[in-house]
């Protein structure tokens, strides 16, 4: 049974991707998201018996399995693994000594059973369709227009781009019949007038070509110009909307990646998608005129092209693999390395400096070693791109030449054939190269989709809200509970509070017991479970929860200054700044003097990481 990698997007969710692969294998086509959606795993992962609950609910008898390394062949595939104590992983097969494993961290590794032994510890889980399983469908793609917004002004750029490209096809498809007429006309008759005029005309149509190229390349330089800042603007307001739980379960250098994917995304509409147009109008226009000079020729060309054809669709899979692996090793390595750059005082405290190094260096490693894997498929698919493509030049050469000597064709005729010949290989080897980018892109737009298909913050309280104008009243929680996930432990349970207004209170307890968590309900950063959140009597959830931040005053424990000047954090970059209630800020929370007596007082600039000023 064939095994598709499906790659982890959150810390704790290893689970819930092996079951999304089995499922999927079994034909219960189900997203990741999907799962996450339905059946949220918990913020500390998730251990065999709730992964055993979650295959039971998507249809599926598991059976827990403990066995020898050299039992693994007698295992029904595929099969969960628990592997490194703390992570699992899909077997898909075994081949003699060698173990086909589906890493959801990794992607697809083939393994030997040494390989196998340091990390497999013994437990395994068999999953196999019960009465309940259903199989479902391939969810339809993810449009386009969901992952960027909207786009102004893109009808109109691109109907200016193809115009442009069709000038520019004309005046290519013309080039070969002047070559003809210079040679079967001018040189065979030694005609210098008709030489004359037809290299005139040559220079003509060169003109022409490069002052529509010029102005072709300037309109999609513009057009990639505004699809960079407005889907990227668009993206990004939408990332920044997120409810705090999508942050706090991912790393940085993952969220990183997903968001470059958009990159990749446009790059290929941009300047792929007229230059797609046209390189599929002249592949036929071109294809029609090499069957006008010889069908003999046009056969060996198509030929060429179909292998070129069946290469890149026999090569796609592995390359597709193959760049989506390096995406997520390349967002945990750069994950690794900003948050060293950011703990390094710690790590320099507690002299952990070769470790961390140590650490990076295996993680830089993997990705290097998945951009060799890679590079190899390239190599292979290119040696054998050059081999088709040799063998049809002396192919042609040969049928072309004997051709010349029988008289079908003129010597001017083969070269016309050559330089439309030339034209349909580059145009149709582009256009398919093209759709195998577009396919491609399908791994793109599902990373991008884990942001843009999220629901923001402000679907989550609701469409009718009530203007807050001023922060005032009692605060009230009524039988307010809150835990992570269903298989997290309760941290609020049926709490009922009330703060009258205008009172001092200070919450004290140990590490863990909520105090943090009441804040971020009471700001809107969590939901509770069950229960209400009231301040001056209304429900938060009808409230617009920007009104709320605004106007309170959080301090959390791992806020940081931005970059900026300690009057922009102080003012939370207002553009327009209130210097005397800055001051009175500022003398309020005891920092002016400290402040003042700095060079640059009130405009000392703070770098990302924070100035050397007291941490309190």
């Amino acid at each position: 049974m064939k095994v598709q990698s499906i790659l982890q997007s959150e810390n704790q969710e290893c689970g819930l991707a092996c079951l999304a692969m089995i499922a999927t294998a079994y034909g219960h086509n189900v997203s990741l998201a999907e799962l996450r959606r339905k059946m949220p795993p918990s913020v500390r992962g998730v251990n065999l018996a709730q992964l055993i609950n979650y295959a039971q609910r998507t249809g599926f008898s598991a059976r827990p399995v403990r066995l020898e390394l050299e039992e693994l062949e007698k295992l029904q595939v595929p099969c969960v693994l628990h592997w490194d104590m703390n992570h699992y992983v899909v077997m898909e097969r075994v081949r003699g000594k060698k173990v086909v494993i589906h890493d959801p961290g990794k992607g697809k590794r083939v393994m030997s059973l040494r390989e196998v032994s340091p990390h497999f510890t013994g437990i395994a889980l068999e999953l196999s369709p019960n009465a309940s399983f259903q199989k479902v469908k391939k969810a339809p793609r993810v449009k386009l227009r969901e992952l960027t917004g909207t786009m102004v002004g893109l009808k109109m750029a691109l109907t200016n781009i193809l115009v442009m490209a069709i000038g520019l096809e004309i005046v290519g498809l013309l080039v070969p019949q002047v070559t003809q007429w210079v040679v079967d006309g001018a040189l065979v008759t030694s005609d210098k007038d008709l030489l004359l005029v037809a290299v005139l005309g040559g220079g003509v149509l060169a003109l022409v070509e490069f002052l529509i190229r010029m102005a072709r390349g300037w309109m999609t330089l513009r057009l990639n110009q505004q699809l960079a800042i407005q889907w990227a603007a668009n993206l990004f307001q939408h990332l920044m909307g997120l409810p705090w739980l999508f942050f706090d379960k991912r790393s940085l250098g993952d969220i990183s990646t997903r968001f470059q994917s958009l990159e990749s995304i446009r790059k290929t509409l941009a300047e792929g998608a007229i230059s797609g147009l046209m390189d599929g109008a002249v592949t036929i226009l071109t294809l029609g005129m090499m069957l006008l000079y010889s069908p003999k020729l046009a056969g060996i060309v198509v030929v060429a092209v179909l292998l070129y054809l069946i290469a890149r669709f026999v090569f796609y899979r592995p390359l597709r693999d193959a760049s989506e692996e390096r995406i997520v090793l390349f967002g945990r390595e750069n994950s690794y390395f900003l948050e060293s750059i950011r703990a390094v005082v710690p790590i320099k405290q507690y002299g952990m400096t070769p470790w961390r190094v140590s650490n990076w260096r295996n993680r830089m490693a993997d990705t290097q070693n998945r951009d060799v894997k890679t590079e190899k498929l390239k190599m292979i698919f290119s040696s054998v791109n050059t081999l088709i493509f040799g063998i049809e030049s002396m192919a042609l050469l040969y049928v072309g030449g004997m051709q010349v000597l029988s008289r079908e064709l003129s010597l001017g005729m083969l070269l016309a054939f050559i330089a439309y010949k030339e034209q349909f290989t580059k145009r149709a080897s582009s256009f398919i190269d093209l759709v195998i980018d577009i396919r491609m892109l399908g791994m793109h737009a599902e990373r991008i989709a884990e942001i843009a298909l999220e629901e923001p913050e402000d679907r989550e309280f609701g469409v009718e809200r009530r203007q807050l104008k001023s922060l005032t009243g009692d605060i009230e929680f009524r039988n307010v509970s809150f835990r992570y996930s269903e298989h997290d432990p309760w941290i609020l349970k049926d709490l009922s509070l009330t703060i009258p207004d205008g009172q001092s209170v200070a919450v004290v307890g140990p590490s863990g017991c909520g105090k943090t968590t009441v804040l971020k309900l009471l700001t809107g950063m969590l939901r509770p479970v069950s229960g209400e959140v009231f301040i001056g009597g209304v429900n938060i959830r009808t409230l617009h929860i920007d009104d709320i931040r605004r106007m309170a005053g959080v301090i959390m424990q791992d806020d940081q200054l931005l970059a900026g000047t300690l009057a922009q954090n102080i003012t939370c970059f207002e553009p327009e700044v209130d210097w005397d209630r800055l001051r009175q800020a500022a003398t309020q929370a005891c920092i002016h003097d400290t402040i003042e007596s700095m060079a640059m007082g009130y405009e000392t600039l703070v770098s990302e990481l924070g100035v050397s000023i007291s941490g309190g």
